[in-house]
Formats: C-alpha cells, sequence, structure tokens
C-alpha cells in the first residue's frame, strides 16, 4: 500500500515520477497483481487520474481496462471504476471554465482525442457486446457508469455502435429495460442513450417502437406532470420524435395503439395562463411537433388523413384551437400552435369545416379565420406569426372548394356587411396597403381562394372597388394592374409588392379564359408587359422580367381570340416584333433560376429568416412547372399547326363525349343487370322453399302409404276370418263417401293443374323466342323449367293418391263381397248373430286409424292447393317480369342502332383525319394495313406449324 500511497496523496522522498510513469506503473500492476485488491486500488488510481491525464491512461490502460472488465466481472466494485475510467478517456466533455478561443481549440482537440478512442474501443466489437452484456447487472455501481459509457460511444461514432448494437442478440431490448429501473438516475441516463440509438436508424427505431416504447414515454410523461413536468418530459418527447419522424411504419403503430387520444391531456390549459416557466414553453413546443410529425404533409396522403381524422374525433383539434384562441400564451408557443392546427386541417374537409366554425372570444364573436387575417396584415406582429397566419390561411383553402368560396362570397357586392369586417375586406386591405409585407401575404392569400377554381376566378371578376369620392369604381383585377405599373413608375420600387400582384394574377387568369379576355380588355396591360420584359434591368429586376413573361404566356396559351386586336397570333406577332422569341424564353426562365425558388418549391409551409426574402409561394412554383413547358411551346408554334391542334382536340373532345356516353350506357344497364340478378336469387330461394316443401309433402305421404299398407294387411286377415259385420259395412260406407269426395276435389285439381301446364307452355314458348335478347330472359326460361319440375312433382303426387284410391276401393269391395257371402249363407235368422261377431273382430281402433288416415289425406290436399297457389302467384310474377324483360330488350336493340349509327359517323370522321395526316406528310398505318399484317403473320405460324407437323417422328 505504500506505493499507491507515493503516488496518489503521499510526497515520496527524491524526485516526484511523471504522470505517464505514474500511469504506466499502475498499468503494470493491474496487470501482475494477483490479488483483486491490489487491481481494485490500482485502477481507483487510474479513474483519479483520467480526467488530467486522458491521453496518457487511454493510450496505456484501456486494454488493460477491458480485460478487467472481461475477467473480473464477479466484483461490480472494480468494474465500475473501470467503466468511469473509459468513460472519462472516451468522453468529450470539458468541465473546465476556459476562454473562448482556448475552449474551441481545446474542444476539437477533444472530439478528436475521443473519436480516435472511440474507434480503439470498438474496433473489436465484442467489447460493446460486453458492455450491453454489464448493463443487465442491477447493481448502481455498474449499470450506471455502463449507461454513461455506451451513450460516450453513441455520440463519437453513432453509426458505427447502432450496427454493432443492431446485431447483438437482445441488445435493443437490454438497454429498454432501463426505462423500468426505479432509479431516476438511470432511468433518466437512459433516455439520453436511447436518444442517440435511435437518430438516423430506422431499424432501430421500429424495434424501440415494438418494445413497447411509446406506452412507457407516455407513462413518463404523466407521471412526471406532462407540460408542467421537467428535464425529463422533455427527453421523452424528443426521444419520441426521434421514433416517429420520417418513420411511417412507427407513425402507424402509434396510430393503431390509441396513443393519439393521449396525446389530448398535454394541451388542457388552464385560465391563468400568465408565469410560463421556460421549461413550460419547451415541453409544450416539443409537444406542438410531435403531432405535426403525425400529420405532416410529407407523409402519405392515407396516412396523415386517418391521423386528422383521429384528432378530430378525440377532441385534439378542438384543444388547440382552445390555446389559439386563449389570451396570455406566449408568442413562439402561439406561432407553433397556429402551424400545427394548419397541418391537422390540411386538405381534410370536416377539419377545416370545423375550424371555419371557430370563433374568437370577443364582443362581438369574430371567426378566428378574420382574427387570424388581422394579425397577418398588421406590420406590427412578429414576422413568423404572419408567416404562420399565412401558412394557415393557405391550409384552411388547401382541396376547399367550399373554403374557397366562401372567401369569395366576403368580397362579392351582393354579401357585403357595412357593419362587419371579413376575410375579404382584410384581404383587399392588405392588398393595397403600403407595406410590401403585407401586399405579398394578402395576394399570395387571395391566390390560394382561387387555386384549382375557375368557379371563383369568374367570381371574382365581378368584385368592384371604390377608388375616390366622384370616380367611378373599378374592377379588383383592374385595381391590380393599375398598382402594379404605378410601383414600376416610383423610385426604389417594391419589387415584393410587384411580385406578389404578378403571382395573383398570374394564378387568377391560369385556366380561366374568361379572366383572359378581361384581362386583354384594358389596352394597357399588354404593352406595360412588352416594356417590362424588354427592357434592359438589373439583377433585381429579373426576376418581375420572368413574371411578365409568364403573365403574357399564360394570356397566349388560354386567349380564345374572342378580342379580334388580342388574338393568339397578334399576340405572338407582337412578342416577336418587339422582345424576340428566344428571349421571351429566356427572360421566362428567369423565374426557376432564382435562388429562392428552390427553397419555396420543397415543402408547403413558408419558411424564411426575413421578409425580404419571402418571394415565391410553394403553389406557385408548382404553377410555374407546369404552364413553363406549354408556354414555350405556344410562343413558338405557327397558326397553321395551332389550327391542327385544335382541329384534333375537338376531335378528342368528341371522342370522350362519345366515350363518356357510352360509359354511361354501361352503368344503366349494369344496374339492370343487378336489379336482374337480384330478383333471380330472389326467386330460387322461393324455388328452393317450395322444393323443401314438396320434399316433406312426399315424406308424409310415403309415411301414410305404410299407414295405409300396414292397415291393408289387418283388414285383409280379418276378412278371411269372418265376413264383416253391419257396423264395419257402415264404417267403410263412411269412409268411401269421404274417398269419393277426395276424388271429386282430385279431379278438380287435376283440371286446375292441366289449364297451368298450357299456361306455362305458352310462357315457355313466348320466354323461347326472346331467349336470345338478353340473359335475363334466359334466366325466365330457367325458372319456368323449375316450375315444370315442380308441376311433375305435383302430378306424381296426385297419381299416389290415385293409387291409393284404387287399392282403397279394392278393399272395400272386398270387405262389401265378405259380407254379402256371409248374408248369403246363415240367413236371416243367423245375421245377427255373424254381425255382432264382426263387429267384435273389427275394433273401433283400427276403424279410428282409418279415419286419422283419412284426415291426413284430406291435409295432404290442402297443402296440394296451397302450393297450387303459389305456382299461380309465381306464374303471375314471371308474366309481369317478361313483359318487363321484352320492353328493356326492345329499348335496348333501339339505342344499339344508334349507337352503331354513331359508330359508323366516327369511322368516317377518323378516316378523313387519317386522309388530312397522310397528306401533311405523317406516316399513319390504316387498320387494313394493321389486320393484312396481322394475317400474314398468322399464315407464317400457320406455316411453320404445318412443316413442322410434316417432320417425321424420330
Amino acid at each position: 500500500m505504500n506505493f499507491f500511497r507515493g503516488v496518489i496523496g503521499g510526497q515520496a522522498a527524491g524526485a516526484q515520477p511523471s504522470g505517464a510513469e505514474t500511469i504506466q506503473k499502475l498499468c503494470d500492476r493491474v496487470a501482475s497483481s494477483t490479488l483483486l485488491e491490489d487491481r481494485r486500488d490500482a485502477v481507483r488510481a487510474l479513474k483519479s487520474l483520467s480526467k488530467k491525464y486522458r491521453l496518457e491512461v487511454g493510450t496505456q490502460a484501456m486494454h488493460h481496462l477491458i480485460h478487467i472488465l472481461q475477467t473480473d466481472s464477479s466484483d461490480s466494485e472494480i468494474i465500475g471504476y473501470a467503466l468511469d475510467t473509459l468513460f472519462n478517456v472516451i468522453s468529450n466533455d470539458d468541465e473546465e471554465e476556459q476562454d473562448e478561443s482556448e475552449e474551441e481549440n481545446s474542444q476539437k482537440q477533444a472530439d478528436d482525442l475521443g473519436a480516435q478512442f472511440t474507434d480503439i474501443f470498438i474496433k473489436e466489437p465484442e467489447n460493446v457486446t460486453l458492455i450491453l452484456t454489464l448493463l443487465e447487472e442491477f447493481d448502481f455501481h455498474v449499470r450506471w457508469p455502463g449507461v454513461k459509457l455506451l451513450t460516450a460511444l453513441l455520440k463519437s461514432q453513432c453509426t458505427q455502435v447502432q450496427a454493432i448494437v443492431l446485431v447483438s442478440p437482445m441488445g435493443v431490448s437490454r438497454l429498454m429495460d432501463l426505462l423500468a429501473d426505479s432509479r431516476e438516475v438511470i432511468r433518466n441516463d437512459g433516455l439520453l442513450l436511447l436518444q442517440q440509438l435511435t437518430k438516423g436508424n430506422a431499424a432501430i427505431q421500429k424495434i424501440v417502437a415494438f418494445e413497447n416504447a411509446f406506452e412507457r414515454l407516455l407513462d413518463i410523461i404523466t407521471e412526471e406532470g406532462t407540460s408542467d413536468g421537467g428535464i425529463v418530459v422533455e427527453d421523452c418527447l424528443l426521444l419520441l420524435l426521434n421514433l416517429l419522424k420520417n418513420n411511417s411504419s412507427n407513425q402507424n403503430f402509434f396510430k393503431e395503439g390509441s396513443y393519439i387520444q393521449r396525446m389530448k391531456s398535454w394541451f388542457e390549459v388552464g385560465d391563468d395562463n400568465s408565469g410560463w416557466s421556460a421549461q413550460k414553453v419547451t415541453n409544450l413546443h416539443l409537444m406542438l411537433q410531435l403531432v405535426r410529425v403525425m400529420v405532416s404533409p410529407v407523409n402519405s396522403p392515407g396516412a396523415t388523413s386517418s391521423c386528422q381524422k383521429s384528432m378530430y374525433q378525440c377532441g385534439l383539434l378542438q384543444q388547440l384551437c382552445t390555446i389559439l384562441m386563449a389570451t396570455g400564451v406566449p408568442a413562439d408557443i402561439l406561432t407553433e400552435t397556429i402551424n400545427t392546427v394548419s397541418e391537422v386541417i390540411r386538405g381534410s374537409q370536416v377539419n377545416q369545416d370545423y375550424f371555419a366554425s371557430v370563433n374568437a372570444p370577443s364582443n362581438p364573436p369574430r371567426p378566428a379565420i378574420v382574427v387570424l387575417l388581422m394579425s397577418m396584415v398588421n406590420e406590427r406582429q412578429p414576422f413568423v406569426l404572419r408567416c404562420a397566419v399565412l401558412y394557415c390561411f393557405q391550409c384552411f383553402l388547401y382541396k376547399n372548394q367550399k373554403g374557397q368560396a366562401e372567401i369569395v362570397a366576403t368580397l362579392l357586392p351582393s354579401t357585403i356587411d357595412a357593419n362587419s369586417i371579413s376575410a375579404g375586406q382584410l384581404l383587399c386591405g392588405g392588398l393595397f396597403s403600403p407595406d410590401s409585407l403585407s401586399n405579398w401575404c394578402a395576394a399570395v392569400a387571395l391566390a390560394h381562394a382561387l387555386q384549382d377554381n375557375p368557379t371563383q376566378k369568374e367570381q371574382l371578376l365581378r368584385v368592384q372597388l371604390a377608388t375616390s369620392l366622384g370616380n367611378p369604381p373599378v374592377s379588383l383585377l383592374q385595381q391590380c394592374t393599375n398598382i402594379l405599373s404605378q410601383t414600376k413608375l416610383e423610385k426604389g420600387s417594391k419589387v415584393q409588392t410587384r411580385v406578389g400582384l404578378l403571382m395573383l394574377l398570374c394564378t387568377w387568369i391560369s385556366n380561366c379564359p374568361i379572366a383572359v379576355t378581361h384581362f386583354l380588355h384594358n389596352q394597357d396591360n399588354v404593352p406595360f408587359l412588352t416594356a417590362q420584359i424588354s427592357e434592359n434591368l438589373g439583377e433585381d429586376e429579373r426576376l418581375v422580367q420572368g413574371l411578365c413573361a409568364l403573365l403574357l404566356g399564360i394570356c397566349i396559351y388560354y386567349n380564345d381570340n374572342s378580342l379580334e386586336n388580342c388574338t393568339k397570333e397578334k399576340l405572338k406577332q407582337l412578342i416577336d416584333r418587339r422582345i424576340g422569341k428566344e428571349n421571351f424564353v429566356e427572360k421566362l426562365g428567369f423565374i426557376n433560376k432564382h435562388e429562392l425558388y428552390s427553397r419555396a418549391a420543397q415543402k408547403p409551409q413558408p419558411s424564411f429568416s426575413s421578409p425580404e426574402q419571402m418571394l415565391f409561394d410553394h403553389e406557385f412554383t408548382r404553377l410555374v412547372k407546369e404552364l413553363e413547358g406549354v408556354i414555350t411551346k405556344a410562343v413558338h408554334k405557327s397558326s397553321e399547326e395551332e389550327k391542327k391542334e385544335e382541329e384534333v382536340k375537338k376531335t378528342l373532345e368528341q371522342h370522350d363525349s362519345i366515350v363518356t356516353q357510352y360509359k354511361e350506357l354501361i352503368r344503366e344497364q349494369d344496374a339492370q343487370i343487378n336489379e336482374l340478378k337480384e330478383k333471380v336469387s330472389s326467386m330460387t330461394a322461393q324455388n328452393e322453399q317450395m322444393q323443401s316443401t314438396i320434399t316433406q309433402q312426399l315424406a308424409q305421404i310415403q309415411q301414410h302409404k305404410d299407414q295405409y299398407n300396414i292397415l291393408k294387411l289387418k283388414l285383409g286377415k280379418d276378412t278371411q276370418q269372418s265376413g264383416g259385420t253391419a257396423e264395419g259395412a257402415q264404417v267403410n260406407g263412411l269412409q268411401l263417401e269421404e274417398l269419393e269426395e277426395l276424388r271429386r276435389q282430385n279431379a278438380q285439381l287435376q283440371t286446375q293443374l292441366t289449364e297451368k301446364d298450357s299456361l306455362i307452355a305458352s310462357l315457355r314458348l313466348e320466354s323461347a323466342q326472346s331467349a336470345d335478347s338478353t340473359t335475363a330472359v334466359s334466366e325466365n326460361a330457367e325458372l319456368l323449367k323449375e316450375l315444370d319440375m315442380m308441376r311433375g312433382q305435383i302430378q306424381a303426387q296426385s297419381a299416389e293418391i290415385s293409387q291409393l284410391r284404387a287399392e282403397r276401393q279394392d278393399l272395400l269391395r272386398k270387405v262389401e263381397t265378405a259380407v254379402q257371402g256371409g248374408m248369403s249363407t246363415a240367413g236371416g235368422a243367423g245375421d245377427a248373430a255373424k254381425t255382432s261377431e264382426l263387429e267384435g273382430r273389427l275394433s273401433a281402433q283400427e276403424a279410428e286409424k282409418l279415419k286419422a288416415e283419412v284426415k291426413g289425406l284430406t291435409e295432404s290436399r290442402t297443402g296440394l292447393e296451397q302450393q297450387l297457389a303459389s305456382a299461380n302467384s309465381t306464374v303471375a310474377i314471371l308474366q309481369t317480369e317478361k313483359a318487363k324483360l321484352q320492353k328493356e330488350v326492345t329499348e335496348s336493340k333501339k339505342e344499339q342502332d344508334e349507337l352503331l349509327v354513331l359508330l359508323a359517323d366516327q369511322d368516317q370522321k377518323i378516316q378523313a383525319l387519317k386522309e388530312k395526316l397522310k397528306e401533311l406528310g405523317e406516316l399513319v398505318e390504316d387498320e387494313d394495313d394493321l389486320d393484312s399484317r396481322d394475317q400474314f403473320d398468322d399464315d407464317d405460324e400457320d406455316e411453320d406449324e404445318d412443316g413442322e407437323e410434316d417432320e417425321p417422328n424420330p
């Protein structure tokens, strides 16, 4: 121990060894000592020197420390010292106070040193696996240093360590166990470790998510007090952002696990919003970012729509709107809330309708949209807040034609309310404000109210503005062009205002020939645009020249030639004479070459560091991409080519109309076929029900037949033993009367069946005649066949009844013969005695059985009558359906004849067009040529096959 006292604390006699020598001696001690206590003391000494002599300890002691971790894992104390020492060597955290310049230099050196030691450590992947194994140890002195060491490795060489952890068995699962540790220090450092581990690695993110990370993290956030919690809540939210951002699988798992519903409680803000702590602002900011990750426009449309629906159903959107309209909310939280609400409602009609119904808590209540627009056109509001309001308004109108119509309606004369401020009035006020940023924002917002909506573009042409007293009102379109020309004449012209107005005009008149006509009707507009394009101006004016070229190109492309002085051909001649086609195309290309164009095209949200950079809108960049190519082609085309294209376009429109007619006809026929199928299925069900009824009746008839045979045998035996009695004759007489009644009723049934046979035969004949007209009639014929089968079964039952009746009559005749024979031999004196003897032999029980049999036959007859009635109703239904089908067949034949006539006309027109194309020198293949070519190919194939068949078999 004297050695360690001399090294660590004591003053040894003579010269004191240097740090490198001391570390070398300690390393030798670690390597050579056999006692655990000596090695433990040496490692403890290395730990105390590792911060001051980081390089020496790292270069000399690292492999000895790794060996300690491998061999002395049973002693938690020495393992803890070794892990702490490795952490001090690899970690780049420097706690000493230094000057800024010295701190920067030392930090660079420390980073390089830490990266070098990390490379040495992870060069053997088993070292990282060893640390993961040590994390299973519950001892605080082992687990906590291990967590810190692995975090330092990830900070230094994240990608390489992630790859090792990913292939390590149960590596991620061991790290997830840290979140369940009851010691908050280890749990919190485990959160930091998982943050580093999940950065930019989708595979690890998925594994962590499926290890129940969402449930554990949300529980921790709730336990720590949600937005009022401390730094632990912030760490949990950062980890959730790592797991969900740009990971569609985890986003879907988060939504399917109903975790969105648990986010609602995060945004329950009270009435008293004063005194927000910095930590609360940070937490709520991260929570809002988490919501935005789930509904980001870069996600797939289906996933975004599903999350938007869930957020509305669970009340999360309503809670966000409450924060939006609350007072005392910090500016940055309000800005982020506006951005979050924007993406929750973007493209979702239900959410957009709800947002339109939200009112601000003012007197009188005003719509939230109006309150937000007031902030957007107010130059005293923060720049980021105004950008957020513009984004919110854009998202509200995205794919929302109903909302667009409501905004435009507030500008129309019939809907203007002088007592209230509307969205349209605020936009017009911002459009003509002296603040250039308000001009740009209002112009872009109004352009979004017209995006992909030709109806509202035409409606906006009706807007009239009062300029000054005594002067007539001017249209909004004319006022925009007036302001555009005025700003050009002013010194230090506002480029931002002119760019915003030009973007509005391009969006307004694109794909709207009526708006183009209104724009060209003002004779000053075209000379102004040509003058702007032809001038040689500086760099700042290049963008304006490009937008003017785009506006003039739209006037050419969407021109319907309704104005004689401004037809397509005359405008192109003007460009060729005043500007030059090549120069025009070059100026048009200035737009997408601008440095801010590509930034705006990346994502819908306007993100600019300063107001001067707000020049392009995301949706406008899409319009430029769509129109730049077609405008260039339209300018270079000749009048003859345009005429040909118009003819082809008209022909294609006719084709489209014919195809539309065919589609409608096919839809109608599909509906008819579906109705017929439903009817056939119902008739089939009725037929199956009747078949089951017939089967039951056949079983009953067979049962009665068996009973009759038994009675017949019994009566035959009794007749052979004795001649019969008067009572028996009386009973048989009653049965004979009943059988006569049954015979008469059966004859009536046979007559009715004969009539139905003739009716069914006529139906079969008519259905056979119309069988080729439609498939429904063939199905009707099949039903008639099934009715024939039913009729045959009924006839078979009738035959069985007749057979039973004949057998019964034979039996009765035998009984009568026996009675008469007995009476003739014995004479009148012995009649009474024989009669009494027969009465005794023919028991009352057998007579009751005969009566029961007669009753059963009567019930069977009743069932047959009911079946006959149902058959009658089925025949009537079939006759009605047949009449309907014949009528539909007639109408279908008429429609087919008309379609054939249309097709013949169409073929003639196509042939004429092909002739014109041939005259113009285009290569056109006729159908006859194609058919002959196909026939030639088929003949070649047939010859090849014949040649193969003629070859002899080997």
